[in-house]
């Protein structure tokens, strides 16, 4: 029978193809620079073809390199979900879950969702990266991760989707100002309005233009931001007005300032919040299960609190009018 390559040599050969640098992926795979070298010389002998050019300054992956790369990176995630499979035989959420989540969404939701994990599935160990959309795909896709929490619509491409509730989104603007008197706005009324969005990147960017029927920039948004805290302040400070997600909201993100909030849209504008993972997995029931509880984290919260004006609509996925129809990035 002839050799086969072991899953430490993949694991070292992925670790410098994300890295590009024999240093950094020894860190990575926490082994000497020494030992990672001599690990993927051993690779490269066993087939019997270079998979690396080296030079002094930097690494560079052959085509073979580069495709043997993607059908490591498969082989790597489909042991993993091997020994997830076995763990889960013993009892559903068990064991580690590399869950991705992002920046408008996990410091709002994910307390309460993490609390309520905790005490149903005691065994379960969680790990979160929090990223840009873009990002979390990315690492999903090579198993860096085994599920996404992102916001819809975005194109997911070959990734299987789980919708679990809308998170509608709501003006924010000083009290004084002239949309504040409204009990509902309207899309056409921030025409010409000073409209702060987060920079480009942000999914929410894109379900905030299309909420507001803006094509691109619009002319009106004059101001960006990295991140809500920040557009919140420059709100307060009088430099426009601008949209936040609901779950924000009732997340605490205007205490501490004198900002009031108004519905967008009646019915209301929203995004829909779901998990993501890899097409075909063997752990797609046990990632549907965890939608569940994601669901059930979510109702509690989205019935007990409101947002001042909000429409009295239904919040499940797909209870808004419309969803924005593209999410740049």
């Amino acid at each position: 029978m002839a050799r086969l390559p072991t899953l430490r040599q993949l694991r070292h050969l992925v670790a410098l193809h994300e890295t590009g640098h024999f240093g950094r992926a020894a860190q990575a795979a926490h082994v000497t620079q020494s030992t990672l070298s001599a690990s993927i010389k051993e690779l490269e002998t066993l087939l019997g073809v270079p998979l690396v050019d080296r030079t002094s300054r930097w690494v560079a992956f052959t085509p073979l390199g580069t495709a043997t790369v993607e059908r490591a990176r498969r082989l790597l995630n489909e042991a993993e979900e091997l020994v997830q499979l076995a763990k889960s035989a013993a009892g559903p959420l068990a064991g580690p879950l590399r869950l991705g989540v992002i920046p408008t969404l996990g410091p709002f939701f994910l307390p309460a969702a993490i609390a309520r994990l905790r005490r149903r599935f005691p065994r379960l160990r969680l790990y979160l990266r929090e990223e840009l959309t873009e990002r979390l795909l990315t690492r999903l896709e090579g198993g860096a991760l085994d599920v996404a929490l992102i916001a819809l619509p975005y194109d997911t491409g070959g990734f299987e989707t789980m919708a679990l509730f809308d998170d509608r989104f709501v003006l924010a603007c000083r009290k004084d100002h002239r949309l504040a008197k409204a009990a509902v706005v309207r899309p056409r009324e921030l025409a010409g309005e000073p409209l702060l969005l987060l920079e480009e990147g942000h999914c929410l960017r894109g379900h905030a233009l299309s909420a507001c029927e803006l094509p691109g920039r619009g002319g009106a948004a004059v101001l960006e931001a990295t991140s809500l805290h920040t557009l919140v302040q420059m709100v307060e400070g009088g430099l426009g007005v601008t949209l936040l997600p609901e779950i924000a909201v009732r997340g605490g993100i205007l205490r501490g300032t004198s900002l009031v909030t108004r519905p967008l849209g009646d019915p209301p504008e929203a995004r829909t919040i779901a998990l993501a993972w890899r097409r075909g997995t063997q752990r797609e029931r046990e990632f549907r299960l965890l939608g569940e509880e994601l669901i059930a984290a979510h109702a509690p919260a989205a019935k007990g609190a409101g947002v001042a004006g909000a429409a009295g609509r239904g919040n499940g996925p797909g209870g808004a009018r419309k969803r924005a129809r593209t999410a740049a990035s």
